[in-house]
């Protein structure tokens, strides 16, 4: 899922927002490097709490944390890896009806067509969260606080092999390579250009991108609250089942 959406369901399961929450809802994808691996960050969600839940703000970030990951299973398990009764995630079924327009809007080989089409659909559902400006504002909040973010940096420093400057320079870089405005299928498919050509080197067409983002907005709509749901029942187990502070 996209950053604005991710601190929607991590505020929906915790009942609050603040800081540390709306930074700890999209850690999982903001630093990952050659050092840090996909893995790293999203199926290390007990241990994070365990290493950092002891500082009650740290609590928190380490809470939204596991409301993203995928083991814990998260938001991303659900969305990616598992929705029962379907053999992938929602945003792989979902987004079966586009893989072909992808890969023409996209300039991808037929591959990776599945995968540009299930990030297409989660564009979509970016579009229903972010409208508001409520979550993209509260990221920008989150990401301005210098000390926290400092704070962060030193303690995830010895939690994962990236030095703490660099932690702090992905957290000061991050906002800018993702969309926290009040965001419309036009802004969200040209930073997606920005992302497709540093991954594989190619120019998409946006604007065939941004009608995709828009028709996955209206495909996903009448399952969507049935995937929060679900999904929100077993990650609030899941957060229920941590081991205590």
């Amino acid at each position: 899922m996209f950053p604005q959406t991710h601190l929607y369901f991590a505020t929906r399961l915790l009942n609050r927002t603040s800081d540390s929450i709306a930074l700890g809802s999209v850690f999982p994808d903001m630093v990952i490097t050659r050092e840090v691996t996909w893995s790293d960050t999203h199926c290390r969600g007990t241990d994070l709490y365990r290493y950092l839940a002891p500082d009650r703000e740290l609590r928190d970030f380490s809470l939204a944390a596991v409301t993203h990951g995928a083991d814990p299973a998260g938001l991303d398990y659900y969305g990616d890896k598992s929705y029962p009764p379907y053999g992938h995630g929602f945003c792989f079924e979902k987004a079966r009806p586009l893989v072909d327009r992808t890969v023409a809007a996209c300039r991808v080989p037929p591959d990776l067509g599945w995968w540009k089409a299930h990030n297409i659909l989660e564009m979509g559902i970016e579009l229903c969260f972010a409208a508001s400006g409520r979550f993209g504002l509260a990221l920008q909040r989150g990401f301005a606080n210098a000390g926290l973010v400092a704070r962060l940096a030193g303690r995830l420093a010895r939690f994962l092999p990236l030095p703490e400057d660099e932690f702090i320079r992905r957290m000061h870089d991050y906002p800018s390579l993702v969309d926290l405005s009040p965001a419309t299928a036009g802004s969200l498919a040209e930073k997606y250009a920005v992302q497709t050509m540093r991954k594989h080197g190619v120019v998409i067409d946006t604007s065939a991108v941004a009608g995709l983002i828009e028709e996955a907005r209206d495909l996903v709509l009448p399952d969507l609250e049935g995937f929060f749901l679900f999904s929100e029942r077993r990650v609030a187990a899941v957060l229920q089942n941590l081991p205590q502070a």
